[in-house]
């Protein structure tokens, strides 16, 4: 969030050109005929951006395996909810964009939830949140994630190498070999990971997507009544990764994405298509699309609300969830193009997600607690 600001506060201030300028120097060579030269916006976005997918990618692989996912009943809730609160958001978008040919791409950047923003602001409550409802939006998240590696593989895909596409399973299939023989040092798969990223950008398909499919391929072992023992492989590449995604990674991403010029920006810019739809499926989509979900499932008996919880704690979490940040400008990177749509697509997410921030935190704080009954 501090980076965030840092870069909407440098954006209009007299070092903004520079800003911009350092943001899009070029830095490397022509890895990609799409992309051309590698910049600093381009090593942050499609490199660095990988590194925190391989750990979202080992977080989705520990919870489906042995985790808050790994059986049929635990899944059915937070599966549902986030499927209705991807579609409900880009359902809200293309309604209130419907008349703008030009920015139904723009459909998927309202559909992603923040997991770590998120989270974050359900953390300040304390005690008020109960452990349920933190491993609901958890869930809810993780699964909101695996939606969203799914959009921009398939929906923000344009030309297709397929030499580098071939090259890209034989590598991934490499990595898949190495843990069936029972490799379980981590170096070899950081080396396929690097070479793994390289071919799936050259082939077209964005090069983040190699973070998951390499996470599936890191090896796992069942520890039961010790989570985090040292000699699995995936929980030591996890807990390596969560302090330089956390302080590093994510805060340059906000810093490189969130600056945007507001000069000349007034009520007439904020409510156009492009912002209030993004803004609009973030803040309203996610909250119906959610709680109404939760709801329903309850009200038939397909599964139980989150244990030990509250309705009005159930739709507090069910605002968070519009908290999109990260992963909405990110996925609003790819779809548009053009500078001042890309401008647009920040400022509707900056407007949704402090909007879903601050309601979620205020429903939250003052939600009644749930009473045991007796």
């Amino acid at each position: 969030m501090a980076a965030a600001a840092l870069a909407m506060i440098i954006a209009n201030s007299p070092f903004a050109e520079d800003y911009f300028h350092l943001l899009h120097l070029p830095t490397g060579p022509v890895l990609s005929d799409e992309l051309g030269p590698m910049t600093v916006h381009l090593w942050i976005n499609d490199a660095l951006m990988a590194i925190f997918f391989l750990l979202v990618g080992l977080e989705i692989k520990r919870e489906f395996v042995d985790g808050e996912l790994a059986s049929p009943e635990k899944r059915r809730l937070p599966v549902l909810a986030a499927a209705a609160g991807m579609a409900l958001p880009a359902i809200v978008y293309l309604f209130v964009t419907g008349g703008h040919p030009e920015l139904l791409r723009g459909w998927a950047v309202p559909a992603a939830t923040d997991i770590a923003f998120a989270i974050g602001v359900l953390a300040l409550l304390g005690s008020r949140a109960p452990a349920s409802l933190k491993l609901f939006l958890t869930t809810v998240a993780i699964v909101d994630d695996m939606g969203a590696v799914a959009i921009i593989a398939i929906a923000y895909t344009n030309n297709i190498d397929g030499a580098a596409l071939f090259a890209a399973i034989a590598v991934l299939g490499g990595m898949w070999g190495m843990g069936k023989l029972g490799v379980v040092r981590l170096w070899p798969y950081l080396i396929g990971f690097a070479l793994l990223w390289f071919v799936v950008l050259v082939s077209g398909v964005h090069a983040t997507i190699a973070g998951v499919l390499a996470a599936m391929t890191i090896p796992f072992r069942r520890t039961a009544g010790a989570p985090d023992a040292a000699d699995s492989t995936l929980h030591r590449l996890e807990h390596a990764l969560h302090a330089p995604v956390s302080y590093l990674i994510v805060p340059l991403f906000g810093f490189a994405n969130a600056g945007v010029s507001l000069a000349g920006v007034g009520l007439a810019q904020i409510l156009a298509p492009l912002p209030l739809g993004v803004a609009a499926g973030l803040f309203l989509g996610k909250q119906v699309g959610i709680f109404a979900t939760v709801w329903l499932a309850a009200k038939t008996g397909f599964a139980p609300r989150p244990a030990r919880t509250t309705w009005p704690q159930v739709y507090g979490v069910a605002l968070l969830c519009g908290i999109g940040f990260t992963m909405s400008l990110f996925i609003g990177g790819l779809a548009f193009r053009d500078p001042a749509q890309i401008d647009a697509v920040k400022i509707g997410v900056l407007m949704g997600s402090i909007v879903a921030a601050l309601a979620g935190f205020t429903v939250l704080r003052f939600a009644p607690r749930f009473i045991c009954p007796e």
